[in-house]
């Protein structure tokens, strides 16, 4: 579905991510780790065409992607929620839906199916996406790229500054949505991350240093280093 092949990229003179690869199978939850400052938004980013590589490619569905444009990557079959929850403050909850639907066209997702997971939305319509709270936000944020059904699904620390009860939410939904889409999470809660991937990848310094099947890497030391300021 998605591979990174020795990929190079940062900011200016700046080198972040050091000959990263890796792979996102075709319906698979892949959790990828790290401490804080690892590179792991930045090779989100890059794999959404935000950042341009020094090096190395980004391939999605066999086609290379590594200069498209962020809107091109998009309709092609990505869904990314960045860490901050993209919606339209200034707009009410049913018009940041409703502009989804309008981009999606004919392969949009019905809205039962939306309420249904997020049924806190239905209620929030006339209410400005601003004035949410940051629950709320990061559940419209979500919907908004669940409605062109996308086949690969990037999230960027979902549950970053959330209460618990919303986490659990979040968990809820992201374990609804296996296999009708492939997932590529970053998550800082670890639980969540292990109890919904197939595999696990860290990230630490810019460089891949662990990547396999959730039930072996769970107990490798190298996790809990990588992890552990």
């Amino acid at each position: 579905m998605l591979e990174t092949d020795d990929l190079h990229a940062g900011y200016g003179s700046g080198e972040v991510l050091h000959g990263v690869s890796l792979e996102v199978g075709d319906g698979e939850v892949v959790s990828l780790l790290g401490r804080n400052g690892a590179g792991k938004t930045t090779l989100l980013r890059t794999i959404m065409g935000f950042v341009r590589p020094s090096a190395g490619t980004v391939t999605f569905r066999g086609e290379d992607v590594t200069r498209r444009a962020p809107d091109a990557i998009g309709r092609l079959g990505i869904g990314y929620v960045p860490q901050e929850g993209a919606v339209f403050s200034r707009l009410t909850v049913d018009d940041n839906i409703k502009l989804a639907c309008s981009v999606a066209g004919g392969k949009a997702r019905p809205l039962d199916e939306i309420y249904e997971l997020f049924p806190i939305l239905r209620s929030r319509g006339h209410q400005l996406a601003g004035s949410l709270s940051g629950g709320e936000r990061k559940f419209l944020a979500i919907a908004k790229v669940l409605i062109p059904r996308p086949t690969l699904l990037v999230f960027d620390e979902p549950t970053e500054g959330v209460w618990p009860t919303v986490v659990t939410q979040i968990g809820e939904v992201l374990a609804a949505l296996r296999g009708s889409a492939a997932i590529l999470l970053v998550e800082q809660n670890l639980d969540l991350a292990l109890g919904i991937a197939d595999r696990i990848a860290v990230l630490e310094r810019g460089e891949i240093v662990l990547d396999g099947p959730t039930a072996e890497v769970r107990d490798d030391p190298r996790l809990t280093r990588s992890l552990v300021a």
